[in-house]
């Protein structure tokens, strides 16, 4: 299914998810949808490997926490944050390198304490990689961190290849 992107998340300076200076990290990139669901693309590299060839599972782990815990963003911006307090994650084939990987998130409950959400990894051809399903804490960011936007560089950084839209698989 076709989707529209309605805007580009911000990135920063370190994260090892979304961190753009973070020479070890994933580099990746968010975007919100027209379902309410966010996209994450990166591409792994040789550094994130587990087994030779394939993307080591816990940072598979870590991306895709990442874009569940950021999807609570999408109907709270900037207000509220996730803050993981468990994640089932389930391995369903390897994750390539040194290719684009699609990740893909959503909240599926929402309360006033916190949110759960669900999310797949996807390969080049759609199918589902890894799936997982976490449980967030939802805080300001004044009660997780010392976060200055300016130091940590968190801003959104358009690129000429941002998508506008995008083909998932459903």
């Amino acid at each position: 299914m076709r989707h529209t992107v309605k805007i580009k998340q911000p990135n920063s300076k370190m994260c090892f998810v979304c961190g753009l200076k973070n020479v070890a990290g994933l580099r990746s990139f968010f975007y919100e949808l027209d379902n309410d669901e966010l996209l994450a693309i990166f591409k792994p590299e040789e550094a994130h490997q587990g087994y030779p060839g394939r993307l080591h599972g816990g940072i598979a782990t870590a991306i895709l926490d990442e874009t569940i815990g950021r999807s609570i963003t999408i109907t709270n911006p900037q207000t509220v944050w996730g803050v993981t307090m468990e994640i089932t994650v389930r391995f369903k084939h390897p994750v390539p390198l040194d290719e684009e990987v699609r990740v893909v998130g959503r909240v599926i409950k929402d309360t006033r304490l916190y949110f759960e959400g669900s999310g797949e990894i996807l390969l080049k051809d759609g199918a589902v990689a890894v799936t997982g399903r976490g449980k967030y804490l939802k805080l300001p960011i004044e009660k997780i961190a010392n976060f200055d936007e300016n130091e940590e560089e968190w801003r959104v950084v358009p690129a000429e290849d941002d998508p506008r839209t995008v083909e998932l698989g459903e």
